[in-house]
């Protein structure tokens, strides 16, 4: 029997941009073993990591070793680990919430992070059996610990850059690899390195390089700004004979492992930033409300209250949009068998992992300044938690690509995709052209979410519209006219955080409804500036105050009174004394 393709657009990547979808995957949809994994995550977080966080945070590093052996015996190392290997292999929504719920300790979510997303699912997806047999049992209980070495000191963005070399011995049975790699976690205690190297100078590889190698050694710790419980690296290879069995993939292929890996790293560091935005929300409405000045709480003046509201509805936006992602790729991924099959279904939202990466690692800065602000003087005292947060965060827009480099591939795998005919991009665009001359276009609403649903769609418009202006006049020049690209990923990102609170909200009700109808306007309003900076540089003349006017129905909302909804979404953030989530 021939399976059936299922052809809704939504359910494809970059899909949701030309079709609504039809329903959506939030964490009210949580089953039973995802909710027991938050209970052991957030107890292990509790009892294990917290207690000795400050030793951490002032160079106990070796800490991290015990640490990440007991969260190997609870389990948490080994959800992506299939049960041959002494994994759980569960879905890709719970490796997610561990990377919420790590989020409250800081450096050594880093640590965590570093082990089981890009140090062991390189050997996950792309191992033989012999490797695997030889490596993950260890890597799935903690014995050993792994780490990822991609960044040299001259190639950051730019990875197939690098210069470590690997030349094959003359009797074949080796590959002797020489080079630093720059900024590598867990470096100080690493087992097991996953390597990239040029063969010949030429061929980008991955190999597998175990600490104990002749010629492998690390240099002193980094001493960073934040994540100080991480330990942060160079790793120094000086003629490593790495045996030929220990290659990672195929010769030349290693590119392949690099970018499908950092998809991953990239929807987990989204969830990771909802987490640390929720834990500084908590921090700065409990202090709010125990704070007095001139004779009573500040959580009674507006002016924090705005401030803890605004927290709320941005980390709404981006929880919504992160989960909504993750219930996409789970639902790929079901049936699915095969690393080839896995790495496909993760692939197909390469576009929303980078999306939720840049929502979810601003969100958190946004977080974690003004919980700080919130605080005071007192939150530059390092008594306080919320300056180690405001510390940790920064690092989140650069780790995993840039969010630089990460707008500018949200519409270049986009457009790349409407040339190859795997979204048709190009249709709509040429149909929306011709829907902008019309007098009156989408002003129809009906029923309590009609109005939302068309704001939303007429975004999704305007992004269609900029994108298909400068691919018509740029072509495949696109790539260098960085500051339209970056214009355009702005527009869409808001588009899908905003479409996925708005889906959730229409679940839930109440204060929720408020929390979607306020981000959604800020996106309206960010995408009418976007509008007047891109358009006077893609068109001129009549045609340019066509447009114009074309952005502006297309951002226009009704009258809407957000300081009253904003105090409502408040009122439940003090009466949550942080984030306000909603209950299954």
């Amino acid at each position: 029997m021939v399976e059936e393709k299922d052809t809704k657009l939504w359910k494809k990547g970059g899909g949701w941009l030309l079709e609504a979808p039809e329903a959506t995957y939030t964490p009210e949809d949580f089953d039973e073993t995802t909710r027991m994994i938050i209970d052991t995550t957030r107890t292990y977080v509790e009892r294990e990591v917290l207690p000795v966080l400050e030793r951490l945070e002032h160079g106990e590093l070796e800490l991290n070793v015990p640490l990440l052996r007991k969260a190997g015996e609870l389990g948490l190392l080994g959800v992506e680990i299939e049960e041959a290997y002494g994994g759980l292999d569960l879905p890709k929504v719970v490796s997610t919430v561990i990377a919420e719920y790590l989020a409250p300790t800081g450096g050594f979510s880093v640590s965590f992070g570093a082990h089981t997303s890009i140090g062991t699912l390189p050997l996950v997806f792309f191992g033989t059996e012999e490797q695997k047999k030889k490596y993950l049992p260890k890597l799935a209980t903690g014995e050993w610990i792994a780490a990822y070495a991609l960044t040299e000191p001259g190639s950051g963005s730019d990875a197939l850059g690098a210069k470590t070399r690997a030349e094959l011995s003359p009797d074949g049975k080796y590959y002797i690899l020489n080079g630093t790699k720059q900024f590598i976690s867990n470096a100080a205690f690493a087992d097991l390195f996953t390597v990239f190297a040029k063969v010949d100078g030429e061929h980008f590889t991955a190999f597998l390089v175990e600490r104990s190698f002749e010629g492998v050694s690390v240099g002193p710790e980094e001493k960073k700004m934040g994540i100080k419980a991480s330990s942060t690296r160079q790793l120094i290879l000086e003629n490593v004979k790495v045996p030929v069995e220990n290659v990672l993939g195929e010769v030349g292929k290693g590119h392949k492992i690099a970018f499908n890996v950092l998809n991953v790293g990239r929807y987990k560091l989204g969830a990771g930033a909802v987490g640390g935005a929720k834990e500084a929300l908590g921090q700065a409405a409990r202090y709010a409300k125990e704070r007095h000045q001139f004779g009573q709480p500040i959580a009674s003046f507006g002016a924090i209250r705005q401030k803890l509201a605004r927290i709320a509805i941005k980390t709404f936006a981006a929880e919504s949009a992160v989960y909504r992602t993750m219930g996409l790729i789970d639902a790929a991924l079901e049936g699915k068998k095969g690393a080839e099959a896995v790495l496909k279904g993760i692939e197909e939202y390469a576009v929303e992992a980078s999306i939720i990466k840049v929502l979810g690692s601003e969100v958190l800065d946004y977080a974690v300044d003004e919980a700080l602000q919130i605080h005071g003087g007192y939150g530059y005292i390092q008594e306080y938690p919320i300056e180690r947060a405001y510390r940790d965060s920064r690092i989140n827009r650069i780790f995993e690509g840039t969010n630089e480099i990460n707008r500018l591939l949200i519409p270049g795998m986009l457009l790349r995709r409407a040339m190859k005919g795997t979204l048709p991009l190009v249709e709509a665009a040429m149909k929306l052209q011709e829907e902008l001359l019309e007098p009156s276009f989408g002003e129809e609403a009906e029923g309590e979410w009609a109005k939302e649903a068309r704001y939303v769609a007429n975004l999704k418009k305007l992004a269609l519209m900029t994108a298909g202006l400068a691919a018509q006049k740029f072509g495949p020049r696109i790539e260098a006219e960085q500051e339209v690209l970056l214009g355009i990923a702005d527009i869409l990102i808001d588009v899908f955080a905003a479409e996925s609170a708005l889906l959730r909200a229409q679940r839930l009700g109440g204060v929720y409804a408020d929390m979607a109808r306020l981000y959604l306007a800020e996106a309206q309003d960010r995408a009418a500036q976007i509008a007047q900076f891109l358009l006077p540089y893609l068109e001129e003349g009549d045609d340019l105050r066509v447009l114009l006017a074309a952005a502006r129905r297309l951002t226009k909302r009704d009258p809407f009174d957000p300081i009253t909804a904003t105090r409502r979404v408040a009122e439940a953030v003090l009466e949550a004394e942080g984030y306000p989530q909603p209950r299954a």
